[in-house]
């Protein structure tokens, strides 16, 4: 028997692998089976070219190893420099091992012994035994072992005797090795006879050894993809479409991806690809190893070129990793602008269910907005498809204002706004639908990208003459009495609804347009939605939402309500109009008298008498307001008219949409 020390330069490599490999430990069994698969290919490689010329039997069993071997690829680790190796590797657990060769070392992350019983394929080989407790000291002696091959014996640590549990294990095999070059059995088949479970004869293959991004795409059918898809996604809606990746140079890569169906919640698609590396998975949270935005794209992309074992950190700064990267993102581009330029119906059918990922891209990656802007899609409210180039000649003649500004109207909720893009279409406006969940940060980005000639306004953010203004505003032709009781009653009336603020205003709008209308400021509202998606702008959440209360003071309604509330309240308004102009005629002699004087070099009954008349000014104010609300209070066409506002706003419900039923029903 011979005993020795294993060759590290620090008797501290065991406990550092226990203790920063913890979290990480069930890669033990990967490292093992890869490397058993290695084993295994190696003899069929010697095979091949007459080097081995034994039974290879049915089960593959490896080349085995001699003591020499044992003493080479097991007893020496191949680093030098501890004290540099355990300063600069102490943090960082993949790197420990994919540096250095440790793959069969992550065994004692859960074993507090491991055994190896061995015997080479070469002839008149003897089989031995290596022995270690997890310390630097091993045993290594004769053993009986009639066939070629290598057994592993781990004595699992008292905290890992989960992996005694053959379903955890399949487990493993399935994340780890399923699609392995080497059959991997694991346990007996089992069927149910006699009603319980039994063990058949037949192994237990946990891996499929010729995956579909091993083979040619010219020898593959579309239902190939799809069924390798539900192999993999066993719960998913049908991939739209898929890219065979096959590269040799400047790197090594392989692999499918696919478009899911994605029109919602972006964080719960991700982690869908899956990284391998020789058919060894590796990851599928790639997230900095691919541009953010494929990390919503399903599939597998397999490199040797990656490294098996490293850290994230090290995949993200690897120059490989970034070539493929590029690759990947190139290729999806060219994928996408082929379907577009082949079969312009066909990415049309498609394009809702991909919108939501070309957006990102295009938000996230300037390359990839590059290769996009040709081929991406504006969709209309009729449900026409536009490139951008072909939308700006639709509108440009038509949506230009006087500014020379060109306006893109566009809606969020057909439904919801159907009134506002009627309005717009009836003066001969396209109006785009911008339903997406990325639609208000792509809305910002194509402003940016199309220059300040070019604006996006929501087509009920306004009256639709001062979304695409011709001409300067006119004034609205009201005696400022009457502008001030027509404003005074409907502000009076305006619900009280948690963070909304109302602003009312009149405006000239046609005898045939709305009578009134609810319009919310296009900046506030972007504000607010952004907001929802950026932490850093949550404070625009919290702040109320600003509406404009738009009266049309050409309608014959709100012209009704003019007349009637005059002749009601003009008897009442005169005395306090005629107290209210007197306080404010002493308010600026007053005022005029302070002209140039420092505070201190007023006299104090002047100051007192100001606050008395601004006090009784506000009085006054309150007083004719009162009179408004009284009157407006008891009129049923104002209800009505700003019931019928706030429900094409979506924003009556409850109790006052209860009561604006009654209430109609009550006017027929």
């Amino acid at each position: 028997m011979q005993k020795g020390t294993i060759g590290v330069t620090t008797e501290n490599i065991f406990p550092i692998i226990k203790q920063f490999l913890y979290s990480d430990r069930e890669i033990f069994l990967r490292e093992i089976v890869s490397n058993a698969v290695d084993a295994t290919q190696k003899l069929k490689t010697l095979a091949s070219k007459g080097d081995f010329k034994g039974e290879m039997g049915v089960s593959d069993r490896g080349i085995g190893m001699t003591a020499a071997e044992i003493d080479k690829y097991i007893n020496q680790i191949a680093f030098s420099g501890a004290n540099d190796f355990l300063e600069k590797y102490k943090n960082d657990a993949n790197a420990i091992i994919g540096h250095f060769g440790l793959g069969f070392y992550s065994a004692f992350m859960v074993s507090k012994k491991v055994e190896i019983i061995t015997k080479s394929y070469q002839e008149g080989s003897q089989a031995v035994k290596w022995s270690c407790d997890g310390s630097p000291e091993f045993e290594l002696s004769d053993a009986d072992k009639a066939d070629r091959g290598t057994d592993i014996i781990l004595y699992l640590d008292d905290d890992s005797k989960e992996y005694l549990q053959e379903t955890t294990i399949q487990g493993l095999l399935k994340k780890y090795c399923r699609f392995l070059p080497v059959q991997i059995a694991c346990g007996k088949k089992k069927e149910w006879k006699d009603g319980k479970e039994v063990e058949t004869d037949q192994d237990n293959i946990m891996n499929n050894v010729e995956p579909l991004w091993t083979k040619t795409p010219s020898e593959l059918k579309d239902e190939d993809y799809k069924s390798f898809y539900r192999e993999l996604y066993p719960m998913q809606d049908e991939p739209l479409f898929w890219i065979h990746l096959n590269v040799d140079f400047p790197f090594h890569l392989t692999g499918i991806l696919y478009f899911p169906k994605i029109k919602t919640n972006l964080d719960l698609q991700k982690n869908r690809i899956q990284l391998y590396c020789n058919q060894v998975f590796v990851t599928d949270s790639v997230e900095g190893i691919v541009p953010d935005f494929l990390t919503l794209l399903h599939g597998v992309i397999d490199s040797p070129d990656i490294p098996l074992n490293v850290s994230r950190s090290y995949l993200q700064s690897d120059s490989n990793v970034k070539k493929i990267s590029g690759y990947i993102t190139k290729k999806v581009a060219d994928r996408l602008s082929s379907i577009f330029k082949n079969d312009r119906k066909e990415f049309e059918q498609k394009w809702d269910d991909v919108k939501l990922f070309i957006n990102y891209g295009m938000l996230t990656e300037e390359d990839f907005y590059s290769k996009m802007e040709k081929v991406a899609l504006f969709k209309d409210t009729d449900g026409k498809y536009f490139t951008f180039d072909e939308y700006k000649k639709l509108i440009e003649t038509n949506q230009t204002d006087k500014n020379k500004n060109l306006i893109y109207l566009y809606a969020t909720n057909r439904e919801e706004q159907y009134g506002y893009i009627e309005a717009a279409k009836n003066k001969g406006y396209s109006v785009l639908l911008m339903d997406n969940q990325l639609d208000v940060p792509v809305i910002g980005m194509l402003e940016q990208k199309f220059g300040n000639s070019s604006r996006f306004q929501r087509v009920d953010s306004d009256s639709i003459d001062n979304l695409i203004a011709k001409e300067d505003n006119k004034a609205v032709d009201l005696p400022a009495g009457q502008l001030r009781m027509i404003t005074k009653i409907f502000s009076s009336q305006m619900p009280k609804i948690d963070k909304a603020d109302f602003h009312v205003d009149a405006q000239s709008l046609g005898e045939s347009s709305l009578p009134v209308m609810v319009t919310c400021s296009e900046y506030m509202r972007r504000m607010k939605d952004m907001a929802a998606i950026q932490p850093g702008m949550s404070f625009y959440g919290d702040m109320p939402d600003m509406y404009t209360v738009i009266l049309n003071k050409d309608h014959k309604l709100i012209k009704k309500v003019l007349e009637e509330a005059g002749a009601a309240c003009d008897a009442k308004i005169k005395p306090e109009d005629e107290k209210l102009n007197s306080l404010k005629e002493r308010q600026a002699e007053l005022r005029k008298a302070r002209e140039g004087k420092k505070d201190e070099d007023v006299p104090q009954a002047e100051k007192d008498e100001m606050t008395d008349i601004n006090s009784k000014i506000t009085e006054a104010e309150n007083s004719i307001s009162g009179i408004y609300a009284e009157y407006a209070a008891g009129n049923k066409i104002v209800h009505e008219l700003i019931d019928l506002a706030l429900l094409q706003n979506g924003m009556l419900k409850g109790e006052a949409l209860a009561a604006f039923i009654r209430r109609s029903v009550d006017l027929i």
